[in-house]
Order: C-alpha cells, then structure tokens, then sequence
C-alpha cells in the first residue's frame, strides 16, 4: 500500500476494511497466481485428436478400461501412451488381481503353447431356456479354438467337440478340464486317441484352470451381459462373431500387449510416441451391433 501511494492519491481512495477481509483478498490473489503460474509446467497435454479417440474408444466401448485403450493405440496405432495418462482423461479405471498357484502356474507356463484349455459356461434365453456354451483355448497364444452351442451336453456331443479342432496334426500334448460329469471317462479315452492327455483340476479349484476361467469371464462381461439370446441359433452367431473379435481384434496385455490372430501388419512407427503416423487415419467397424468396436489404420487418399 505504501509503494501504490507513490502512484495516486491512496487518500481518496481509502476504504477502511477488517484485517480478516484484507487476508482474505491476499488469499484469493495467491490463489490466482499460483493458479496462472503453473499453467505451462509438467509433462504436455496429448494432442487434441488423440484426447478425442480415447474418450470415443471409452464412450463407445464401456467394458474397456485404461490398460485396455492404451493397449490398442499402442498395438493398432504404433502409439504408446501410458494407462495412467489415460486415466487422467478418463478418471480410475477397475483392475485385476492376478491369481493362482505359483506352481500350477509355473507348470503351465512351461508348457503353454501345447495346453489347450476347455470348459462350459451356462447363458440363458428370452424363453428361460438354459444353454450350454463350451469353450476351448490355446493357453499360449490366448486364442479361442473352439465354440459351440447346445442344450444338452453329453459325452457324445463333447467328443465331437474336440474332433473338430484335435482330429487332424495339432501341436497339444495336454487338456485341461474340469470334474464333471460330462468329461467322463469316456472323453478322456478319446482325447488319448487324438494324441492328449487330459489333466483333470482338483477339486474345487477353479484356479487350477484359471485362463479358461478368465476366457469365459470376458465373454461373460463383455458379451452375454448385454444380450438376451432369443434362441440356440442366436446365441451360437453372436459368440462366434465375439469370439472372431476376441481372436483378431481384441489386444491382450498378457501378449505383450498383443493380438493372438492379428489381421493387419505392426503399426507403423510415428514421428512421436503421441501422435499418429502421417498419412493414416483411423477406421472404425462396429461388432455386435456397437457394443464394441475394431479400430484399424488406413491409409489416406492421396
């Protein structure tokens, strides 16, 4: 105040106010400073059209999470941004707690690419009918092999099951199933006949197959816990379509983050880790009717 009185006639001016008043407005010009300041410290925003692709990947995809959209820009796109940076566009995102034995998963870790994993999961229709859907993967690559649909699951209908992906040369040496019923005795004799041998979990340890328990959990949250099957026959197109994505478009952070069926070559490298390769724009194709979507890069126009 006695700098500024060099400078008009403070006297004219004078408002006599509270001391906690004059704390206040000190307060609130710091606040402001401080606000101005730091505007342009820390680490740069990304650019504008890549902040405006991961909020329409997360609009448009409501299962993803920010591990899952940093996986595709980086897979798809050649673009590698932190899941932390994209939650800072998207807020906290829900993750996994991996699970398991440390020995059964040292096993399988040995031996993933000849393992294949199998398993049942149960979907009901419009008309309360429940349907079986079985499940077959190859641990090492994550790919879904196999599936299908049925009311009725018999030891017959299983067998034919494996025929379709084990009759021919296959590179498995193991299955693993579960206790019920419907791998019988029977099962496991024909599995030896394809050249397998299957390992049955123990008892009450869902952990023991735990990829094929996290396989039936995606198609569980990402694609039956938003449909209502009407009958068999559209309860078999929609997992297969599902499956198709999962297997050629779906990035998956135990590969690396990879695509265990990919359809289009590596990415090609950008000029900066956060802005896309000159000359490519992004495509977009709905499955499922929008419930998710299959970003590619394309080439523009010239």
């Amino acid at each position: 105040m006695v700098a500024l009185a060099r400078f008009f006639d403070w006297r004219g001016a004078l408002v006599i106010v509270k001391p906690a008043t004059f704390l206040k407005w000190h307060r609130n010009a710091f606040r402001q400073f401080w606000k101005w300041k730091p505007r342009r410290l820390g680490r740069p925003s990304l650019p504008s059209n890549l902040r405006e692709i991961i909020r329409k990947m997360d609009r448009e995809n409501p299962t993803w999470g920010e591990e899952r959209i940093a996986d595709e820009l980086l897979v798809k796109f050649g673009t590698r941004v932190s899941a932390r940076t994209v939650r800072k566009y998207l807020g906290p995102g829900h993750r996994g707690t991996p699970r398991g034995d440390q020995r059964w998963a040292t096993f399988v870790h040995n031996h993933a690419k000849a393992i294949v994993a199998c398993d049942f999961l149960v979907s009901v229709t419009a008309t309360f009918r429940v349907l079986y859907v079985f499940v077959a993967m190859e641990i090492g690559s994550r790919r879904i092999l196999h599936v299908n649909v049925t009311d009725h699951p018999t030891a017959e209908w299983t067998i034919q099951q494996f025929r379709e992906f084990l009759a021919y040369d296959h590179p498995y040496r193991f299955v693993i199933h579960d206790r019920d019923a419907i791998f019988s005795a029977a099962v496991d004799s024909a599995l030896k006949d394809f050249g397998v041998r299957a390992l049955r979990t123990p008892v009450r340890t869902p952990t023991a197959n735990a990829f094929c328990e996290r396989v039936i959990g995606t198609i569980r949250r990402e694609c039956l816990d938003f449909i209502i099957p009407i009958n068999e026959r559209h309860l078999r197109s929609t997992v297969r379509e599902f499956v198709t994505f999962y297997n050629r478009g779906r990035p998956h952070s135990s590969l690396g983050p990879g695509i265990p069926e990919p359809i289009q070559a590596s990415a090609p490298d950008a000029v900066h880790r956060h802005k896309l390769p000159v000359g490519y724009r992004i495509s977009s194709k709905s499955i499922l009717g929008g419930l998710h979507h299959d970003y590619r890069l394309e080439k523009e126009a010239a």
